[in-house]
C-alpha cells in the first residue's frame, strides 16, 4: 500500500502534473465531495481531487448535474481542502456560471478563495477561449473539458460516445490544441474513442485525463462512488467496482491507484 509515513507532505502543483506527463508518470485521479473520503483519497496517494459537479447525482440524487450551485460547489470544495494535505484539488463551474469572463473569474475566484482549490474546470471548446483566457490572466489556473459534456445533456438528449466520426473527432482535437494555446493546464476527455484520445494526449504538451477514453491518456478519473460501486442506478461501462476484492475503502482506492499507474486499468471492455 502506498504510504505518505516519513515522506514530504508538499502539495503537489501544476507544474508536477506536467512534469509527470513528461516522465510518462501516469496520473490518478478521483473525486471527492467531503473531508472523510477526501482525507483517505490523500492518504492513499492520489494525485487529484476533483469536486464534481457529480454531486448532483451521488450526493444530492439528481438526475443530471445541471440543479448544481456555486453555493453547492464552494461548500464541498471546502469539505474537500480540509481532507488533503498533499493532493492538487480541482473545483467543477457549475452549469452556467461561466458564461462571460467576469463572472467565470468572480466564481472561480470563489472556488479558490472560499474553497482552496487549486484549478478550476469548465466544459465546452472552442467558444471558451475568451472565458480560459480571462481566468489564466487572472492567475487561476483551468482545467478543461472536452467529449461528453454532462452539463449540456438537454442539448445531447443522452449520455453517449462523442467523436465517434471523423468529423466530430477532428472537432474534438481541434478543440484541445486551441484550448491549450488559450492558456489550459489540465484537460479531461470524457467518453471519447481510445484511438481519439491517445491522439490528442500525444498531440498535447498539457496533461490530458480520461474517463471512458482509452488507457493512454496522461491520467485516469473516476466518479469515486462509482468505483465503489454504491452509485445510485449502477456505474458506467467504462469504470470499475474495485470494492469487490477489497477489505475496505481505502484498499479499494489503493487498488485503483496501483491499477492507473501500472497501466492494469482502463482494460479494453471499459473503452470504446
Amino acid at each position: 500500500m502506498y504510504s505518505t509515513v516519513g515522506k514530504i507532505q508538499k502539495p503537489i502543483s501544476v507544474v508536477d502534473l506536467a512534469r509527470m506527463k513528461s516522465s510518462n508518470q501516469k496520473i490518478t485521479c478521483l473525486t471527492a465531495y467531503d473531508a472523510s473520503f477526501a482525507r483517505v483519497l490523500d492518504s492513499v496517494g492520489i494525485d487529484i481531487v476533483l469536486v464534481g459537479d457529480s454531486l448532483g447525482s451521488v450526493i444530492q440524487g439528481r438526475d443530471n448535474t445541471i440543479p448544481v450551485t456555486m453555493d453547492d460547489m464552494v461548500y464541498h470544495t471546502k469539505c474537500v481542502s480540509n481532507g488533503c494535505i498533499r493532493a492538487f484539488i480541482v473545483a467543477d463551474l457549475p452549469f452556467v456560471s461561466y458564461c462571460s469572463p467576469g463572472q467565470a473569474v468572480n466564481n472561480a475566484a470563489r472556488l479558490m478563495r472560499e474553497g482552496n482549490a487549486r484549478m478550476v474546470k469548465l466544459e465546452g471548446g472552442r467558444q471558451r477561449v475568451e472565458i480560459v483566457e480571462a481566468l489564466v490572466s487572472e492567475g487561476i489556473p483551468v482545467c478543461a473539458h472536452l467529449g461528453l459534456l454532462p452539463q449540456s445533456i438537454n442539448q445531447l438528449g443522452s449520455y453517449r460516445v462523442q467523436g465517434k466520426d471523423s468529423k466530430t473527432a477532428q472537432l474534438i482535437l481541434d478543440d484541445a490544441l486551441i484550448l491549450q494555446e488559450a492558456g489550459a493546464s489540465l484537460l479531461v476527455l470524457e467518453c471519447i474513442p481510445a484511438l481519439l484520445a491517445n491522439e490528442i494526449t500525444q498531440g498535447l504538451k498539457i496533461p490530458t485525463i480520461g474517463i471512458g477514453a482509452g488507457a493512454n491518456c496522461d491520467g485516469q478519473v473516476l466518479v469515486l462512488y462509482d468505483m465503489l460501486g454504491i452509485s445510485i442506478g449502477g456505474s458506467p461501462k467504462f469504470s470499475k467496482n474495485f470494492m469487490l476484492d477489497a477489505g475496505n475503502v481505502m484498499d479499494a482506492v489503493n487498488a485503483y491507484a496501483s491499477a492507473v499507474r501500472q497501466g492494469d486499468f482502463p482494460q479494453n471492455e471499459h473503452c470504446f
